[in-house]
């Protein structure tokens, strides 16, 4: 999984990965659908997606409720200062090193042993299991997942493996949205400049501003509970010039063009129209002569409000059958990273979403040389599988999924 390149942007592998998922999940008899995002919904001209938007739904059919799994198929690009080949899967000891290990390959083959091992040890199921193998998490204008619930393909309950290995009780997540600002000046030689634009300068006082503007977004605190290592600072509203493109590096050419991305973060208790109105405002008022500026929104995640819900209890009890977790370790908090799970709740009016994943403070994430472990990889295996057998902790399956359930009559 780890050599196919779904890195975001552009998002060109996603054909590729599922062709792969295709012929891994074959020997567990689950039936696969491709369904792709139409591109008008995605594609923004001089935008930085490119390529097929192919979502994969791997399910089996026997008649008792449905277990989603959703996974995004996408990582970030590899990051400068990787000392280990991002692409290939390197393991030292216990560490497993790769672009994706932990956020969230790692999670599909997590799954995928979980649903083997159901299948070599006979293991009857209180769910039939969905997996959900979907675009554009990362930064993308419509994510994949967002597309499946508003087309109405998915069902039953969901587990997000977009989480930590954490004793973490989920209590929802910041939204999140990127903005490309392309500046336009004149061009012209160096040497006879005439009324030429130099807009890789003009980008200069636009930063400027953006800096201005980024400080008093930190101070929008969120009531959501930080997670445990921010030793008691709030969490926080944040935005960030994450790149800068623009002229070609030759001393002879004044530069016509120059391009920012800018990346907002915001939690529940802001509004996404006031936050992208804000910011354009800042950009155009920064703007000198002679400059112009392009806007375009090319990703958006919006706040998941807090998923807790019935599944819960149990869910809980799997993931301290993998782990090893006592009940007293489990902490409810939020987060200012984003999730695609927000579009969800908006497009099916369900709230409840279960959490999970091999994400940890230490391994790396969107950061050089990101890692697993082979401990955390089982441990979560260990944890799906208990969660899907039907004879681990009965009395907390939800009285309407027993009920649903044929081998269950009367319950």
């Amino acid at each position: 999984m780890l050599a196919v390149d779904t890195t975001f942007p552009p998002g060109a592998g996603y054909a590729d990965f599922a062709t792969l998922l295709e012929a891994m999940v074959a020997p567990l008899r689950l039936q696969t659908r491709r369904i792709s995002v139409p591109e008008a919904l995605w594609k923004v001209p001089g935008g930085p997606a490119w390529g097929e938007r192919v979502n994969l739904i791997a399910a089996r059919r026997t008649g008792r409720p449905v277990l989603g799994l959703y996974f995004h198929t996408d990582t970030v690009p590899a990051a400068e200062g990787w000392t280990r080949d991002p692409f290939a899967l390197t393991r030292e000891g216990d560490r497993l090193h790769g672009l994706g290990a932990a956020d969230m390959k790692g999670s599909i083959a997590a799954t995928l042993l979980a649903l083997r091992a159901a299948e070599a040890c006979g293991v009857p199921l209180a769910y039939d299991p969905q997996l959900l193998l979907c675009t554009d998490e990362e930064g993308g204008l419509y994510p994949g997942v967002r597309y499946l619930a508003e087309q109405g393909l998915l069902e039953g309950h969901v587990l997000n493996f977009n989480g930590t290995a954490a004793a973490r009780i989920w209590a929802g997540c910041f939204g999140a949205f990127n903005l490309q600002l392309r500046i336009i000046g004149r061009g012209a030689h160096a040497g006879d400049m005439g009324g030429a634009v130099n807009a890789v300068e003009a980008g200069v006082p636009v930063m400027r501003a953006l800096l201005g503007l980024q400080s008093d977004v930190a101070r929008r605190t969120s009531a959501l509970p930080a997670p445990p290592w921010w030793q008691g600072r709030p969490l926080a509203g944040s935005l960030a010039i994450v790149a800068a493109q623009g002229g070609t590096g030759s001393g002879g050419q004044v530069p016509a063009a120059f391009t920012l991305v800018i990346n907002r973060r915001y939690p529940p208790e802001e509004d996404f129209a006031a936050a992208h109105a804000e910011i354009e405002a800042t950009i155009h008022g920064a703007l000198p002569p002679g400059a112009t500026g392009q806007i375009d929104l090319v990703g958006h995640l919006m706040p998941t409000a807090d998923p807790r819900g019935p599944h819960w209890p149990r869910w809980q009890a799997a993931l301290s059958q993998g782990f090893g977790y006592r009940p007293d370790e489990f902490r409810a908090w939020g987060a200012a990273s984003a999730s695609d799970f927000g579009w969800v709740q908006r497009a099916t009016g369900w709230h409840e979403v279960l959490l999970t994943g091999l994400g940890r403070a230490d391994n790396a994430i969107h950061a050089p040389d990101e890692h697993t472990t082979t401990h955390d990889l089982i441990a979560l295996a260990q944890s799906v599988l208990a969660y899907l057998a039907a004879d681990f902790s009965p009395e907390l399956i939800p009285a309407a999924d027993a009920a649903r359930d044929p081998r269950r009559p009367g319950q």
